[in-house]
């Protein structure tokens, strides 16, 4: 029977996706930054779920080095489970971050903020739903339906929107020709879809893995594990490579599969010592860098052929944890577009 490849296909999507918001978002990106300007937003907090999350993560790092502004979670059962929403001042930002925008939990948190006169925002896949209903300002991701249970596009559309609002805040036209170049760096990550659909096998019967970056690619090694954990149900755990050893650096043993996410920029030379000191503990490293002199000592390097400032490097970084994902699961014999116990949309309160 022909293997369904919604996912894969949507995988494949991204570059024409970001292509294209790269040009129907600005607009609304600017006005959102104007915004933020005008009302001296001083605290930005973001509620999101599942892979939505990890975008968050993203806006931590990016928000607060570009900006020096405090990027904070919420804790959405505050408001479903406990009604007790936290207070906010009229200078806060509330975003919520969501591919369906549905989820009641994260809407509640929306609708609770701008009952109390914060500045709120949406940057949501599906501009017709509750959580847009919600916010005052809308940024659809543009990503098209995403049908595939496992998302992709609406991560990586996330991600770049979370680009653009912090380069729209900065003013700055080098960072907009920086922006123009990820389109094109995910098109060349895709390439490297040979050598993993050709090296997944030898991970088909991997358990457990640990997958490690730190500074604005924590938000990828969250990602690439969460894939791992829906397509293929490894035992998977990210660290930042920080955290790692700190205590979990115990599980690893001759063999044990470490993931590591190292672009070049103020957290790579860090990573770097990280991969020595992992590969003196005999651990098998599957590299994910933009650095070939790096790559050759893993044992399963994946260089990205198109290196972006640190900053944009988690939009392309995150392709070979997508790949690496569907083509685990295709030798296992799973169906990744059927992962166990998983829909499409989830609805927590």
């Amino acid at each position: 029977m022909e293997r369904d490849n919604r996912l894969l296909f949507e995988v494949h999507e991204q570059p024409r996706v970001l292509e294209g918001l790269l040009n129907s978002a600005r607009g609304s990106v600017e006005a959102l930054a104007a915004e933020i300007r005008r009302r001296d937003i001083s605290q930005v907090v973001i509620a999101a779920r599942g892979t939505s999350d990890n975008a968050a993560t993203y806006a931590k790092y990016l928000l607060g080095i570009a900006h020096g502004l405090p990027v904070t979670l919420a804790a959405p059962s505050l408001y479903t489970l406990y009604d007790s929403p936290i207070t906010l001042r009229d200078n806060s930002l509330v975003l919520g971050i969501s591919q369906s925008g549905m989820s009641p939990d994260i809407v509640a948190v929306l609708e609770s903020a701008r009952s109390q006169g914060a500045l709120t925002a949406a940057l949501v896949n599906a501009p017709g739903s509750r959580l847009a209903e919600a916010a005052e300002w809308v940024i659809p991701l543009g990503a098209g339906e995403e049908r595939s249970v496992a998302a992709t596009k609406s991560y990586t559309a996330e991600l770049l929107v979370l680009a653009m609002l912090a380069t729209a805040l900065a003013s700055d036209a080098g960072r907009w020709e920086d922006l123009a170049g990820v389109p094109r760096a995910v098109e060349d990550a895709l390439t490297l879809e040979d050598v993993i659909a050709r090296r997944a096998e030898r991970y088909r019967y991997m358990e457990h893995c640990a997958v490690i970056s730190r500074g604005y690619n924590y938000a990828t090694a969250l990602e690439t594990a969460l894939k791992l954990k829906e397509l293929t149900y490894t035992g998977t755990t990210p660290y930042s490579a920080a955290d790692f050893l700190h205590g979990p650096v115990a599980v690893v043993r001759d063999g044990y599969p470490i993931i590591v996410i190292a672009s070049q920029g103020k957290a790579f030379a860090g990573l770097s010592e990280f991969v020595a000191e992992m590969q003196e503990r005999r651990a098998e490293i599957v590299l994910v860098t933009d650095s070939e002199e790096l790559a050759r000592s893993a044992a399963l390097p994946l260089v990205l052929p198109t290196a972006l400032p640190e900053w944009l490097s988690p939009i392309p970084a995150i392709i070979p944890g997508q790949l690496l994902g569907y083509y685990v699961a295709v030798a296992r014999g799973l169906d990744p577009e059927r992962p166990r116990g998983l829909r499409k949309v989830t609805e927590t309160i």
